[in-house]
């Protein structure tokens, strides 16, 4: 069996900033951040975001005002995604619907995303139904603790022994932790990062988009 574990920002689809914005807006409405600093998200964790943000504003980082900026994003991130120009990435949808055909294939995620943002993205998109388990970014600031969760979950979604776990993602990170869990990397270059920034951090496949995934494909098929 093999198992497949997609980042979701960058890799399958384009916000169009939805994100950041819910992000700003919940700093907003919940602590009166009017300006809140910025901070990178390639390749973090919601929850690893959040630590940062309550760090640069003074902001205890308790469970409660973890839930309180959780449950503010997600309320904003609902509106905000039917008004950004976001779109699926080139290839995305072809590529899941030959591997949704393959018995021996399993598709999961692995995004930073909490799993409410991920299942409100997915859905707003018409992929959801692609994806049967996951790890996501409610509990873990760290990638890598994502990534031991997403194969656990897939581990116990199959009920068996898996042979060939891939990662694929757009981000240094998304390569890094995919190694944390002796997995091999899949780089795509539709999010944020160069060719060259995804082949310095050593994927075993560098795609400029899923258009070009015939490789990919190839040696999946090897390896069934």
């Amino acid at each position: 069996m093999i198992v497949l574990l997609f980042d979701i920002d960058g890799t399958l689809v384009n916000t169009g900033g939805a994100g950041m914005a819910s992000i700003q807006q919940a700093m907003q409405r919940e602590f009166g951040i009017s300006d809140p600093k910025r901070v990178n998200l390639s390749g973090r964790t919601d929850r690893g975001i959040a630590r940062e943000l309550f760090e640069l504003h003074e902001i205890e980082p308790s469970e409660r005002n973890w839930n309180r900026f959780r449950q503010a994003y997600l309320h904003h991130l609902e509106q905000e995604l039917p008004q950004r120009p976001g779109k699926i990435l080139p290839g995305v949808e072809p590529l899941l619907e030959h591997l949704a055909d393959r018995p021996r294939v399993h598709l999961g995620l692995l995004t930073g995303n909490v799993q409410a943002g991920a299942d409100l993205k997915l859905t707003h998109y018409g992929l959801r139904h692609y994806f049967a388990f996951g790890g996501y970014g409610d509990h873990h600031p760290d990638r890598n603790d994502v990534a031991a969760q997403a194969l656990a979950a897939s581990k116990t979604h199959l009920g068996h022994p898996v042979d060939d776990v891939w990662v694929l993602g757009d981000t240094p990170l998304d390569v890094r932790c995919a190694r944390a869990i002796h997995a091999k990397a899949l780089a795509v270059a539709t999010g944020g990062h160069s060719h060259e920034e995804l082949r310095q951090s050593g994927p075993d496949i560098l795609l400029e988009n899923f258009e070009a995934a015939d490789a990919f494909l190839e040696s999946l098929a090897s390896s069934v």
